[in-house]
């Protein structure tokens, strides 16, 4: 019975008597079925562990005040499960694609090494082209986060008269029943003096004025609490400012986590593939590998 020859460059160990005959070149050294074997591998792994951190997350919320985890404490751990499972997801991906790739017989030990690693950068590329275009929770989210946030801080003091100018234009007129387009006149002179960041010395005294004439108050009284209606005011955007500098500063965080991260995911899968691509010239049997490592 003829016997077949291992292949040049591709050393037998204990676990195999010879290695398996490398295929022939078919025009392309680009292996679709590994890659995208791996590419469905890294997904699917890295979707199922992100399912279940973000179950893990939710135990650890409270609707209660001063209950749960903190906020920040939570995205550091959220940050730090992101970059364990991408890693991982690509680097399993990777090598699957490095044990699958046909060996062709025109290579040397180190071409068959960069080929290998090739095809798990490939991994990479599509498994990334899956996360944008089917899941888009990490890439998507983390480019949505910087450019919300990137908006909140330069409309967020807009956003405090938005939302409270009622409220601020009912305190300056308190018990006064007043003309509609009197209240709309107070309403526009405070949503200005947020955006400029502060009242006018002309603007006051209309203020003033206003108040004075609509309520039959002593002006230095009404004076008195247009000073604590603009104070809280100014309260009131100042925080909603610091408030959109936070989120456009986590922003720009993740969005460099993001980056850092797929890169150390590529340069994984490209090593990972390496590593699979020895094993399968090697016929190295997955049980041997992971009995090697306990010991």
């Amino acid at each position: 019975m003829a016997t077949v020859s291992p292949t040049p460059g591709s050393p037998t160990t204990g676990n195999a008597t010879a290695a398996l005959p490398a295929a022939s070149h078919d025009g392309s050294y680009i292996d679709w079925p590994a890659i995208i074997a791996g590419a469905v591998l890294a997904s699917t792994i890295s979707f199922v562990l992100f399912t279940f951190g973000s179950g893990i997350g939710l135990s650890m919320t409270s609707l209660e005040a001063d209950e749960g985890v903190s906020l920040r404490w939570l995205t550091i751990a959220a940050g730090i499960w992101f970059v364990w499972v991408t890693v991982s997801s690509f680097s399993a991906g990777g090598y699957l694609a490095g044990r699958m790739r046909r060996r062709f017989g025109d290579a040397t030990e180190d071409e068959s090494d960069t080929r290998d690693g090739a095809h798990g950068v490939m991994v990479w590329a599509t498994g990334a082209l899956f996360a944008i275009f089917m899941a888009t929770a990490g890439l998507g989210s983390a480019l949505g986060i910087t450019a919300s946030a990137t908006g909140a801080a330069a409309g967020g003091a807009a956003s405090v008269m938005a939302e409270s100018g009622d409220y601020f234009t009912d305190r300056m007129l308190r018990g006064v029943d007043v003309p509609p387009e009197t209240r709309d006149e107070v309403a526009t002179i405070l949503a200005r003096s947020v955006a400029e960041g502060e009242v006018s010395a002309e603007d006051r005294a209309y203020l003033v004025q206003l108040a004075a004439s609509q309520t039959g108050t002593d002006p230095a009284q009404v004076e008195a609490r247009i000073d604590e209606v603009l104070a809280d005011l100014e309260q009131a955007r100042q925080a909603a400012v610091e408030a959109a500098e936070r989120a456009r500063v986590a922003g720009v965080i993740a969005a460099f986590v993001l980056a850092a991260t797929m890169l150390v995911s590529a340069g994984a899968a490209y090593f990972a593939a390496v590593m699979g691509g020895n094993h399968r010239d090697n016929n190295v049997a997955f049980r041997y590998v992971a009995a090697t490592r306990r010991r």
